[in-house]
């Protein structure tokens, strides 16, 4: 009877394949089951809207009995691929599968329990690790010495065995060459950040990929995942005969969420609907005066002032759109920004701000932060299988990771941003998995001065405890400092008292955080070009930066060159705009300035020179090659030992140090070991 039933369905579904219609009047799966076998398609991705419209009946038939439901779509699909290419079904049979696609009813995994048990589900989350790729037998061959072959499909963990021949009664041996084997995948999927409930630990899923689904979905994708809810016994329980079972998701289709670049011919669900109101309110807020500010205002409405930081932030979560080149070279379009300041000048307020309002944000502190966390490592499993697990900077791929206590990170853990800051790149290279993750994110990251408070009379290297390069990499550097001022003072404390007094925030902002949050996803769609007006001005400071023949000039790099480009493209975004105009380029101009003529300037002459940022300035090199210059003349070609007091007469003569700048200078030398002490007050070149 239940044959009966499958079979009547089975034909049901044909009707359906060969007969549905879209809008206009196309028929729209026949010409897709036509082009099956040129594709090489293995699979056909049905919306279950299409089914809903044709049968509500079918459609709930599909809810609760998903097995019965596609194995006997799948004889529908064969049977209608059959009449078009009847050796490539012959080819394809055991392998062919149907996809649901735009199931409704989007659940978390904290949703899916025992009473879904065998039931089709569609649940959103985030992949945060993949194992490698094996073969499954899907069905065992045994053998006789007769030479009969009986196959025995294997469904459970445990291998089922057939010991003797139908046949002959002969034992049978298993013949490996004939068994049918499949590609078989484990991803593990967790719940996505803005899901997760405060305080709360993230559930997550171990799915089972099979067939054209295995290597679909990498560490870091945020995923729609449909799939029939499966419950199996841990492999340690079976043998100690616990009844406890667990949970496990048989992987129907996968769809990618909001921002997946890539060729994928699924479709890319935004999690933030945007609604054509929405749009309207937008493109008006856009258009009108003072949209810029207006905007700024809105960021951060719990913080007083750090209009600048605000600004710089807003433009970093847009960013440019990245390039790529013909040959496959890719051009970063992230800005990375860096905080330095007192403590209590709303840094970590303004990160965690950043983390939310971001269409794609995560938050993570430096002290718990490992190079693994944030990168990516390869653990085992309990099943022996090497899986990838994705760090924090490739589970925010394409937007924001926000690092707090960044100097309290240890030196190797902080060294593992070097790659993703400028390559864009996570690359792994442990326990036999070689691979590249995308890191395409933008790091905003904040720290606190090493002497607790930033000093204005030391150079941004010495106030901060992080590797040049690393620093060199950020496009915005930002110093805040805690000065008592009476009237900024004032107001910052009516702000606050304001705040808690009326328990909500002193000036009402334009938009509030979910609308300020749709208007930037919806401006990352943007992709303005760069107009040949600001070309001009963008080349024209540069070049002025760059003027070697001035005694000004400023040690700037080509990095400063991309980041005006960056920052200019963005705001270009930010406002909706097709061009980057003059007014974009003006203003990226004026935020790089206004960093170089903060952190950028070198304290012993008063003049900006971007050489502090790069561990020495320019008076200080030409200091450090005098110091050398003289040592070497003194030692003469035999290399002599030096005495200290003569190389300090010698330099003082010059007029150009003073007696403590010199023994300053030989201490620094005899620390970084480029010169050495052979007895007392007299020292060698290493």
């Amino acid at each position: 009877m239940a044959e009966q039933t499958l079979a009547k369905l089975s034909e049901e579904l044909e009707f359906f394949l060969k007969g549905f219609r879209d809008k206009n009047g196309v028929y729209k799966y026949r010409d897709r089951i036509g082009q099956m076998k040129a594709l090489n398609q293995k699979s056909l991705l049905v919306d279950h809207n299409d089914i809903a419209e044709f049968s509500p009946i079918m459609e709930g038939k599909l809810r609760e009995e998903p097995d019965d439901f596609l194995h006997a779509f799948g004889d529908a699909l064969y049977s209608t691929l059959k009449l078009e290419h009847p050796d490539y079904a012959e080819k394809i049979h055991d392998d062919i599968r149907i996809r649901i696609g735009n199931f409704p009813g989007q659940r978390t995994l904290r949703d899916v329990d025992a009473e879904l048990i065998g039931k089709l589900v569609s649940v959103s989350g985030m992949v945060v690790r993949a194992s490698e790729v094996k073969p499954m037998v899907d069905s065992l061959a045994f053998r006789c010495p007769e030479g009969h072959i009986q196959y025995v499909e294997q469904k459970d963990l445990e291998i089922k065995k057939t010991t003797h021949c139908n046949d002959c009664q002969n034992e049978a041996e298993i013949d490996l060459v004939k068994s049918k084997f499949n590609d078989f995948q484990i991803v593990r999927m967790q719940e996505l950040p803005e899901d997760l409930p405060p305080g709360q630990l993230p559930h997550y899923s171990d799915i089972m990929l099979t067939h054209d689904l295995v290597d679909n979905a990498r560490p870091g994708d945020r995923i729609i995942l449909t799939g029939i809810v499966r419950i199996e016994q841990d492999y340690e329980n079976i043998k100690i005969k616990i009844r406890l079972f667990r949970l496990r998701l048989q992987g129907n289709n996968i769809e990618f969420l909001g921002g997946r670049i890539g060729d994928k011919d699924v479709r890319t669900t935004e999690r933030l609907a945007i609604t054509t109101e929405d749009e309207i309110q937008i493109k008006r807020m856009a258009s009108g005066q003072d949209a810029y500010e207006k905007l700024i205002v809105s960021v951060g409405p719990h913080v007083y002032g750090h209009d600048i930081i605000k600004e710089a932030i807003l433009l970093q979560i847009i960013g440019a759109p990245g390039r790529e080149l013909e040959d496959g070279t890719k051009i970063r379009g992230d800005i990375n920004v860096f905080l330095v300041g007192d403590p209590g000048t709303a840094k970590s307020e303004l990160l965690k701000y950043a983390a939310r309002v971001a269409p794609r944000g995560l938050y993570t502190s430096g002290r718990g932060s490992t190079a693994a966390g944030l990168t990516a490592a390869v653990i085992r499993d309990k099943s022996g299988m090497l899986m990838l697990e994705a760090g924090a900077v490739v589970l925010g791929d394409q937007g924001l990771v926000c690092i707090d206590e960044f100097d309290k990170m240890k030196p190797e853990d902080r060294s593992a941003l070097h790659e993703v800051m400028e390559q864009q790149t996570c690359s792994v290279a442990k326990g036999g998995i070689v691979a590249t993750l995308n890191a395409r994110t933008s790091i905003l990251a904040a720290a606190n001065p090493l002497l607790g408070k930033y000093d204005p009379f030391r150079n941004i290297t010495e106030n901060v405890n992080l590797p040049i390069p690393l620093l060199t990499r950020f496009d915005l550097v930002f110093a805040i400092r805690d000065e008592p001022k009476k009237e900024a003072d004032s107001q910052i404390a009516r702000h606050i008292l304001g705040m808690h007094r009326r328990g909500t925030y002193a000036v009402t902002p334009i938009l509030d955080i979910d609308m300020l949050g749709k208007y930037l996803a919806y401006s990352k769609r943007v992709d303005p070009v760069l107009s040949q007006e600001a070309e001009d001005k963008i080349f024209d400071y540069y070049l002025q930066m760059r003027n070697v023949e001035s005694e000004d000039m400023i040690t700037v790099t080509p990095r400063q060159l991309e980041a005006l480009v960056r920052l200019a493209t963005a705001r270009a975004r930010l406002l909706l705009k097709d061009e980057v105009d003059v007014s974009d380029a003006e203003r990226a101009v004026y935020l790089v300035s206004n960093m170089l003529h903060t952190v950028g300037v070198d304290v012993k002459t008063g003049k900006v020179d971007l050489g502090v940022m790069h561990g020495m300035p320019q008076s200080e090199r030409s200091k450090m090659e005098m110091f050398y210059d003289a040592f070497s003349m003194l030692a003469g070609p035999d290399k002599n030992p030096v005495e200290g007091k003569q190389l300090i007469d010698d330099l003082v003569k010059t007029n150009k140090f003073t007696e403590e700048e010199v023994k300053s200078l030989i201490t620094r030398a005899n620390r970084n070991g480029t010169i050495y002490e052979v007895k007392s007050g007299f020292y060698k070149r290493a």
